[in-house]
């Protein structure tokens, strides 16, 4: 769903636009809205990027990042550009609940809303809808939109590197069912128009700390559970681990996938206990739609293959509800 040219006309006067995204920013998130950022800069536009919280260490090389206003440590100033904003945009989220303390600001302010995601049930209703969970990405969406908007040469390399890290990561690098031809045609592009594609990789999946190698091994020998009857692998990780290995933002991220990758598993999951509240992240492979699972037993949603939740129940109480729903077979019950 595309509303174009009703965004390209209340684009012609010089606008106040914030952008937003969902808390725990990843490279979708955070590369999505820097481009569009720098777009809309170079339109004449008055132009903030808000995050309702901070995000890893590893995205910190995007171009404009020191530009980014972090709610929770400039709370009076995101508001106030929330309460004078023409315009808001909504990029890689569909509900204002996925933007925690930022909401109530982001649902009180006068602009207009402009959505860009691909993710299903969208509960937001917003006046320019640029909503496609055909989509691999949100920086799929935006790539298009500039497009439209201007063509390829709006695209700088700053601004193709931000799309080409949300493109990656939310593709698993290319790995994933939404990794159309449409994909790679617009990645070939955006290395045409200067993304340095190794350095993007390397930037996100190879700057890792010490801290976070020896969690990674730690968690692999310790903490990864296997039922191998209902084809399931999971990790619990607590507030524990977390302080011994000193973890920061993003330090768990990719986890799951290790569990998925285990010959014969066909959903993954992990639970992770962080400041006192409790998610959980689930993946699955061909036609198990986790999506329905973590909407109907954890309050969550998000893809068919790639979903999330959380619980209101301890960390034990959680596992032990997954293991149930899990010797039950309740999973197939989800096989789309």
């Amino acid at each position: 769903m595309k509303d174009t040219q009703a965004l390209k006309d209340f684009l012609q006067t010089p606008r106040k636009i914030v952008i937003t995204t969902h808390a725990n920013p990843d490279a979708d998130a955070l590369g999505s809205s820097l481009g569009l950022h720098h777009f809309l800069i170079r339109q004449g536009h008055d132009v903030s990027t808000i995050v309702p919280n901070s995000y890893p260490d590893f995205l910190e090389w995007m171009p404009g990042n020191p530009l980014v206003i972090n709610y929770e440590k400039s709370k009076e100033a995101a508001e106030k550009l929330l309460s004078d904003a023409e315009l808001l945009f909504c990029l890689d989220f569909s509900g204002f609940g996925r933007i925690k303390g930022l909401k109530e600001a982001a649902m009180s302010s006068p602009a207009k809303i402009a959505l860009v995601d691909h993710h299903l049930n969208p509960e937001i209703q917003p006046d320019f809808n640029f909503w496609n969970d055909q989509s691999a990405a949100t920086a799929e969406l935006i790539y298009d939109l500039i497009v439209e908007f201007s063509g390829k040469e709006a695209i700088d390399a700053g601004i193709a590197e931000c799309l080409y890290a949300g493109i990656m990561t939310d593709t698993g690098s290319f790995k994933h069912p939404s990794t159309t031809s449409k994909i790679h045609r617009m990645v070939a592009e955006l290395i045409d128009l200067g993304a340095d594609v190794n350095k993007v990789s390397r930037l996100i999946y190879d700057t890792n700390s010490l801290h976070r190698l020896k969690f990674l091994g730690h968690a692999l020998a310790e903490k990864l559970k296997v039922d191998e009857g209902s084809r399931v692998a999971y990790f619990v990780i607590g507030e524990e681990d977390f302080k011994d290995f000193r973890l920061k933002q993003g330090d768990t991220e990719g986890l799951v996938n290790y569990a998925l990758s285990i010959k014969g598993i066909v959903v993954a999951a992990i639970i992770i206990q962080r400041d006192n509240e409790i998610k959980l992240s689930f993946r699955s492979i061909g036609d198990f739609a986790v999506n329905k699972f973590a909407e109907e037993y954890f309050g969550g949603g998000g893809h068919k293959n790639a979903s999330g939740g959380a619980s209101d129940l301890s960390l034990e109480e959680t596992e032990k509800k997954f293991k149930e729903l899990i010797e039950k077979d309740i999973l197939k019950t989800h096989i789309k």
